[in-house]
C-alpha cells in the first residue's frame, strides 16, 4: 500500500459523494471568480478614486499578474504539501484579500489588494487536484469535469454577478459578499476533506528548477502555452475594456457590461465538445479551428462603426459569443496536448501553461486599457484581432506530429 492511500483511502462512489463533489466544484468557481469580479466595474472604480481610463486598466492587471505569480510560485507546493491545509490557507488569505479590497480607502491600496487577490485565488487549482486525488480511476474524468464545469460557471457567473451588484448596492459590496462567499466554503472544505500525503519529497527550490526543465524539454508544452498565451490577451483585451466603452459610448451602467458574460455560456458548451472532437481529429486540429475563430469573432467588430446602435450590440454578443467559444475549446485542446506529454507532470505542466496564460491575461488588461485610451474601440479590436491571429499563425504551423513532442 502507498504513502497516499495510507492517508487517504481509495476513494468509492460513496465516500466523494455528490455533495462534496458539488462543494469542490463551488469552491473552484468562487476562487476563480474573484480574479473577474472588477471588470464589469471599472467604469465607477474609476469613478470612486478619480482615475484615468489607461490606469483603471491596472486594477485587472495586476490580479492577472497575481494570479500567474500564484501558478508559477504557489501552485506546484501541491505536490509537497497536503493539499487539505493548503486550501485552507489560501482560502482564508483570498477572504481577507478580498475585504481588503472592498474596503480600500485610497488607490494604492486597491492596487496591492488586487494583486494579492491573484496571488491566492488559485487557491482553485489546489482544489481541482485534490477531487482528481478522491475520485476512483474509473469516474476521475467524470469528477475532474464536474469540478471544471464548476470553474467555468465561476468565470460566467462573476461578471454577472458583480455587474448588478455593484449596481444596486456599490462595487464595494461585491467584495464583501465575496469574501463571505470564499470563507464558508473554505471552512466547509476543511472539515469535510481529508488529509493529502504529498507526492513528492522534493524541495521548494527543486520544484521550481523543475518547471525550467519541463519547458526547455517539451516543444509541444512551448507551442501551447504561447498559443493559448495569445488568445488570452485578446480575450483580457476585450473584458478589461468593455464596461467603460459600453458607458462612454452607450451610457450603461456595470449591471448591462456584467450581463454580457452570459455570452461564456458558450465557454462552459465548448469544454465537452472540443474534448470530445479532440479524441476523434486530433486536439491539433481543435486548436487550429478554435484560434480562426477567435480570429474570425475579433475581426467581426471593426464593422460596428457601420452599422446603428442596435445592430452594434448584436454583434458585440455575436462576437463575445464566438471568441469565448473558440478560447475555452481551444484550452481544452491545448490542455490535451500538455498533459498527454508526462503523467507523472501533470500539474507542473499546467501550473507552467497557466502562467503563460495569465501573463497574457494581464498583458492583455494594459494594452487594451492603453489601446481604448489612445486609439478608441476599434484600436482595441485591432489589437485583439492581430494577438488572436499569432496564435492561430503558432497552431498553423505545427505539424501534428509534433503537438505532441
Amino acid at each position: 500500500m502507498s504513502q497516499l492511500s495510507a492517508v487517504i483511502p481509495p476513494a468509492t462512489d460513496s465516500k466523494l459523494s455528490g455533495t462534496i463533489v458539488f462543494l469542490l466544484a463551488l469552491g473552484a468557481g468562487l476562487s476563480v471568480a474573484s480574479i473577474y469580479y472588477s471588470q464589469p466595474m471599472l467604469g465607477i472604480i474609476g469613478s470612486t478614486f478619480h482615475a484615468r481610463v489607461g490606469d483603471v486598466g491596472l486594477v485587472p492587471t495586476l490580479t492577472q499578474i497575481g494570479y500567474a505569480l500564484g501558478i508559477l510560485l504557489l501552485a506546484p507546493l501541491g505536490d509537497r504539501f497536503d493539499r487539505r491545509r493548503i486550501i485552507l490557507i489560501k482560502g482564508t488569505l483570498l477572504s481577507l484579500a478580498l475585504l481588503l479590497c472592498g474596503f480600500a480607502s485610497s488607490w494604492h491600496v486597491l492596487l496591492l489588494s488586487s494583486l494579492a487577490i491573484g496571488l491566492v485565488a488559485t487557491v482553485a487549482q489546489d482544489i481541482i487536484p485534490a477531487a482528481a486525488t478522491l475520485a476512483s480511476a474509473n469516474k476521475r474524468g467524470k469528477i475532474v469535469g464536474m469540478v471544471m464545469t464548476g470553474l467555468l460557471a465561476g468565470i460566467l457567473l462573476s461578471r454577472v454577478f458583480s455587474g448588478f451588484v455593484a449596481e444596486f448596492l456599490g462595487w464595494r459590496s461585491v467584495y464583501a459578499i465575496a469574501a463571505a462567499g470564499v470563507w464558508i466554503v473554505t471552512l466547509t472544505l476543511w472539515y469535510i476533506l481529508p488529509t493529502f500525503k504529498p507526492e513528492t519529497t522534493l524541495r521548494y527550490p527543486a520544484l521550481l528548477r523543475s518547471l525550467g526543465k519541463l519547458w526547455m524539454e517539451y516543444s509541444a508544452l512551448r507551442r501551447a502555452a504561447l498559443a493559448q498565451g495569445l488568445l488570452s490577451i485578446a480575450f483580457s483585451a476585450f473584458w478589461s475594456t468593455l464596461a467603460i466603452m459600453l458607458a462612454e459610448r452607450f451610457q450603461f451602467g456595470s449591471a448591462v457590461a456584467g450581463a454580457f458574460g452570459l455570452a461564456g455560456a458558450a465557454g462552459a458548451l465548448a469544454a465537452p465538445l472540443a474534448g470530445s472532437l479532440a479524441d476523434r481529429r486530433g486536439a491539433n486540429f481543435v486548436t487550429k479551428i478554435a484560434a480562426a475563430l477567435v480570429v474570425i469573432s475579433f475581426a467581426l467588430m471593426f464593422i460596428l462603426p457601420l452599422l446603428p446602435v442596435p445592430a452594434q450590440l448584436t454583434v458585440i454578443v455575436i462576437s463575445a459569443i464566438g471568441f469565448d467559444l473558440g478560447i475555452q475549446a481551444s484550452l481544452v485542446a491545448h490542455q490535451t496536448i500538455v498533459y498527454a506529454l508526462n503523467p507523472a507532470a501533470r500539474s507542473r505542466l499546467n501550473a507552467i501553461m497557466f502562467t503563460v496564460i495569465f501573463i497574457g491575461m494581464a498583458a492583455g488588461a494594459t494594452l487594451g486599457s492603453k489601446a481604448l485610451e489612445i486609439f478608441g474601440w476599434t484600436g482595441m479590436v485591432g489589437l485583439a484581432t492581430f494577438a488572436a491571429l499569432c496564435g492561430l499563425l503558432i497552431r498553423l504551423t505545427t505539424r501534428p506530429e509534433l503537438s505532441e513532442k
